[in-house]
Parts: C-alpha cells; sequence; structure tokens
C-alpha cells in the first residue's frame, strides 16, 4: 500500500476542467431519495469477493430503474479497513483493492450520464494510523509539530501508565492508547483511529483541500462522517466525565448543550460554515448531510444554510412501530427543519444498524446486542412478518416531505443477518469488547444479484462475508419483475413520488382509529399507516399504491400503508 507523503498535495484529477453541472437544480437535494452504496458488499467486478467501483459502475443502471436520485459511498478510500474503511489512510485517492482514481471518475460520469448525483463519505474526526501524518507523528516524538495534528498527551500515575483522562471509546474500552515513548494517543473508535487535533490549522486546511479535490472531480455533495465530535475541548488539565458508563454519546444530556469535552461542541460549527463558503463556490453549490448522533434541537444546527445543510434524523430511525410516538417525531423533525431552513432527512436503515425488516419486530425492549450473540434466535424473528411490516414503514417514510435515505438491499427486503459465525467477523466492535458486542456485520452481508452462483451474482468468485442460503430469494433476479416483490413496490413508490411530491408540509388527521396515522399532503394525496393488529376502514379515495393487497371489502389491513389520491 503506497501512502502519500505529502498529505496536503491534491492529486490531479483526470478531467482537464471541473464537470459542469450548473444545468441541475441547485435545490434537488431537499426532496431527493438518496441510495447508500456500501461499495465493498455492493457488487465485485474482478471476482475477488471484494466489491469494488466498477461493481457499482456496472450496476448503477439498476439505481437508475429504482428510481432514486442519487448514491451516497461509503469509504472507499485506502484503508487498512479497522473499520470497514472508517479507517483512512489518504483522503484523496482510492483503496487499489477497490480500483483507481480513474475507475471513480468512470464511475461518476456514467452516474451523472444516468440522472444520478454522487455523494462521498468524509470521514474528518479522525485517520487511520497508516495515514503519513500519524506515522510521522510517531517518528517524530513528544511535543514535536506533527504530533500536535493529533492528541498526544502524558498519561496519569507515578510513571505515565494511566490514560491521561477516563473517556472511552465507543467501541469499548479506553479512548487513549499508549505509544512506546510513554505518550497516549485519543482514538474515540478503534485504536487505529487516531482523533486529529481539529484546533491545528494543518488539519483544517489539509481537509479544504480535500473538499475542493472531490468537488474538481463533480462530486455533488459529503455524508460528513460523526459530524459532531471534531472540535474537542483540549484545554488542560483534561477533564475526566466521572463516570465510564457516561463516556460515550448518552453523555451529552450530563452537560449543558454545547459544553461536552469532545461531542457536539459549539465550537464544531465554526468549521462547517468555513467548508460551507467552499461548497458554495461551486455551480451548482454541493450539498452536505451530517452524521451527528445528537438531540434535535442541536442536530438542525448542523443543517443551517450557512453550515452542512442538512443532518441525518436518527431519531425517527430509533423510533418504534408506534403510531404516537411516531407522529410525535415526525412533527419535531418537520418543525425542527423549517426552524433550520433545511429539509427534513428520514432513514430506517444504514450500515450501522440492525436492518428494518427485522429491527421492526423485534420486541421494543430487545437488547440488540444480547439479541445478535444469539444468533437472532432470543427472541426468534418472524421474516414474513417483519418484511411486511418494513414495506408499509417504507412507504410512510416515501410519502414524507424531505429526504429519504435508502440503504442497499432495503429494496429487496434483506433481513439482518444474525447468525454470522463469530470466526467470520469483521466488525472491530467484536474484539475491542471482548466478544460483548457482535457489531455491524449482519447488515454488511455483500448483495444478491441472482439466484445462483458461488456469491448469488455479488461476483464471479465467493462474498467476504458469508451469505446465507436464503438470500437467493430476495435477489434483484428473483423479483425484477415480479409483481408484489418488495423490488417492485420501491420501483413503484418512487416513481410516483417524483410525481406526486411537492412542498414541504403535511397536514395530520386527527379523526382515525387509535394506532392509526393519516396525513394528507397540500400536492391532492392521502398516506394512511395501520399500526394496529387489526383490519381498519380506509377513507375515500383512490388507491394508489398499498404495501400489501387491502383485504376483502377494501379495508386496511395490520402493518399496512396505502397511498390515496384525494
Amino acid at each position: 500500500m503506497t501512502v502519500r507523503s505529502t498529505p496536503s498535495t491534491p492529486s490531479t484529477p483526470s478531467t482537464a476542467s471541473t464537470p459542469d453541472l450548473s444545468s441541475k437544480d441547485p435545490n434537488w437535494w431537499r426532496q431527493a431519495v438518496i441510495y447508500q452504496v456500501y461499495p465493498r458488499s455492493f457488487a465485485d467486478a474482478d471476482g475477488d469477493g471484494l466489491g469494488d467501483l466498477r461493481g457499482v459502475t456496472q450496476r448503477l443502471t439498476h439505481l437508475a430503474a429504482l428510481g432514486v436520485d442519487a448514491l451516497w459511498l461509503s469509504p472507499f478510500y485506502p484503508s487498512e479497513l479497522a473499520d470497514g474503511g472508517y479507517d483512512v489512510d489518504d483522503y484523496r485517492d482510492v483503496d487499489p483493492r477497490l480500483g483507481t482514481l480513474d475507475d471513480f471518475d468512470a464511475m461518476a460520469a456514467e452516474a451523472h450520464r444516468l440522472g444520478l448525483k454522487v455523494i462521498v463519505d468524509l470521514v474528518p474526526n479522525h485517520t487511520s494510523h497508516r495515514h503519513a501524518w500519524f506515522r510521522e507523528a510517531l517518528a517524530a516524538g513528544p511535543r514535536s509539530a506533527a504530533r500536535d495534528r493529533y492528541v498526544f498527551r502524558a498519561g496519569r500515575g507515578a510513571n505515565g501508565e494511566l490514560p491521561p483522562t477516563d473517556w472511552q471509546s465507543v467501541f469499548g474500552g479506553s479512548a487513549w492508547q499508549r505509544v512506546p515513548d510513554g505518550q497516549w494517543y485519543l482514538h474515540l473508535f478503534a485504536p487505529q483511529q487516531p482523533d486529529l487535533n481539529w484546533e491545528n490549522e494543518q488539519v483544517r486546511a489539509d481537509f479544504r483541500t480535500t473538499l475542493k479535490f472531490w468537488c474538481d472531480r463533480g462530486v455533488d455533495g459529503f455524508r460528513v462522517d460523526v459530524a459532531h465530535a471534531l472540535v474537542k475541548d483540549l484545554t488542560e488539565p483534561l477533564r475526566d466525565l466521572g463516570a465510564p458508563e457516561l463516556s460515550g454519546e448518552a453523555a451529552l444530556a450530563q452537560f449543558a448543550p454545547g459544553t461536552h469535552p469532545f461531542y457536539d461542541r459549539d465550537d464544531v460549527h465554526e468549521v462547517y460554515r468555513d467548508w460551507r463558503k467552499i461548497l458554495d463556490a461551486y455551480t451548482p453549490p454541493r450539498t452536505a448531510v451530517a452524521e451527528a448522533w445528537v438531540p434535535g434541537p442541536r442536530r438542525v444546527l448542523y443543517a443551517r444554510p450557512d453550515e452542512l445543510g442538512q443532518a441525518f434524523n436518527f431519531e425517527y430511525l430509533q423510533t418504534g412501530w408506534d403510531a404516537t410516538e411516531l407522529r410525535e417525531v415526525i412533527t419535531g423533525s418537520l418543525a425542527d427543519a423549517r426552524a433550520a431552513g433545511a429539509s427534513a432527512t428520514w432513514v430506517l436503515s444504514n450500515h450501522d444498524v440492525v436492518r428494518h425488516a427485522t429491527r421492526l419486530v423485534l420486541p421494543p425492549d430487545t437488547d440488540t446486542d444480547a439479541w445478535l450473540l444469539s444468533g437472532g434466535h432470543a427472541p426468534a424473528v418472524d421474516p414474513a412478518a417483519g418484511l411486511r411490516r418494513a414495506r408499509a414503514a417504507t412507504l410512510l417514510m416515501l410519502a414524507l416531505p424531505g429526504s429519504a435515505y435508502l440503504y442497499q438491499g432495503e429494496e429487496l427486503g434483506l433481513p439482518e443477518v444474525a447468525d454470522l459465525p463469530t470466526e467470520v467477523l469483521q466488525d472491530p466492535i467484536w474484539e475491542q469488547t471482548g466478544h460483548v458486542r457482535k457489531g455491524r456485520d449482519g447488515c454488511r452481508v455483500p448483495l444478491p444479484w441472482a439466484t445462483e452462483g458461488p456469491s448469488y451474482g455479488f461476483g464471479a468468485g465467493g462474498a467476504w462475508l458469508p451469505q446465507p442460503p436464503g438470500f437467493a430469494r430476495y435477489s434483484v433476479e428473483a423479483q425484477d419483475g415480479v409483481a408484489g416483490s418488495t423490488l417492485e413496490l420501491y420501483r413503484t413508490a418512487l416513481r410516483l413520488r417524483r410525481k406526486l411530491l411537492d412542498g414541504e408540509s403535511l397536514t395530520w388527521s386527527d379523526d382515525v382509529p387509535a394506532g392509526v396515522l393519516r396525513f394528507d399532503r397540500s400536492d391532492g394525496w392521502r398516506c394512511v399507516t395501520n399500526l394496529t393488529g387489526a383490519a381498519v376502514d380506509l377513507p375515500a379515495g383512490e388507491v394508489l399504491l398499498s404495501s400489501a393487497p387491502l383485504e376483502d371489502g377494501g379495508r386496511l389491513g395490520p402493518d399496512t400503508t396505502v397511498w390515496l389520491g384525494l
């Protein structure tokens, strides 16, 4: 693996000039459908078992036919894969196992030819420990300029043998790692992911260069990983949090807003205001969305027009299958987005959570870590019930004003693969937690494209994570053109959504049975979701689409959503 020794020097784009995207709607993102591609699990063009950029290019017609507006690529940069690619060796290159910069350019060009926007993942909180800067820091020693790009500190104890603070890693254990000369460096995630020091101007300047590098290659936007964690209070002495169990993101509630030592500090917004100036210098302005695991009133700060513009709505993802809770979260999310001048975002699955075709039928008090450790058997899950509920949840989400983010494979109705053998697990959470948490591999199993073959069409060979035999019936080949299939439901829903969606508001109907959600859109249609265990009567209107067949007499069955024309 070759790592550029001067990270501040960008590669030269293969295109002669910045692609002209001026004819595109600058506000396309406000009500877009964005499809998340986890490249290593999407499609494998060279048969080595690992998905790659040429595989993505070959399957872009699937996304165009599905009807999405954009694809978001999870990290494809050079990486040790200590955290699935979120440990980045070089922010301005492609992992050779996944292709080259020319392959990226070809993929982006084909996406744009098909009318698809391209969003790339940016990981600014930390680099890989193999990044040229970190290797330089280790060699340079304490109090060097190279170490100031990261967060190095002396340890506590008589001989510095104790971590500088009680801060804990998201993946388990101390957030500090000791190096041979006795200092410790901060890693809020895996030890292979040292945190950058965003008080260092070199760090800020280098990310400005990275933004321009990808914008110049025609990228339409960025998804910003762990957007709330960049800026930290590094005032000496560093503050303990007081209790290890409060050291994660849940500890935000123990601090006044904006004052936690390393999460969601007010200072972080200065970074994004600086970035917005760069993004707005392009025609049209490039988009961005924050991954910020913070409460709604704080989350919308990242979505302000002079910052990133959008932020993921994880409160919606975390809401159970309950009409009252969903209505409350939807109403609050729309109000928060309006207050920020942004549009709302909706997501049901991604590369970090149990797939919603499984999650939505787990009992509300389920410990998902324990459930995964049981191989998905305690409690057992009914796949048919899970798929029915997932289809209803999807139609509800797609009827909401704002942007919808889909995760690869959900259009096939893929369930969580909870019974992966422990010996094949790749997620660092498994080792970092001492085998207490199985991790996120179950939602990252490579996609099935065909009903047969060593990896169901994922590639000519096997797949880097084993696919269960049941994946054949979920494959694109098995569902393509089949009336009532989940794939055809998504295609129809997205086609209708383009025609129906106008405006960014809705009006709730209160005259509904308990457990039923009903709202009207100003553009002349209605969405009704039955979250109860019994069929309910439908209001008047032309049935445009239903997540499951209506029951005798045209009643709306349990766990079903219908769109009605008014």
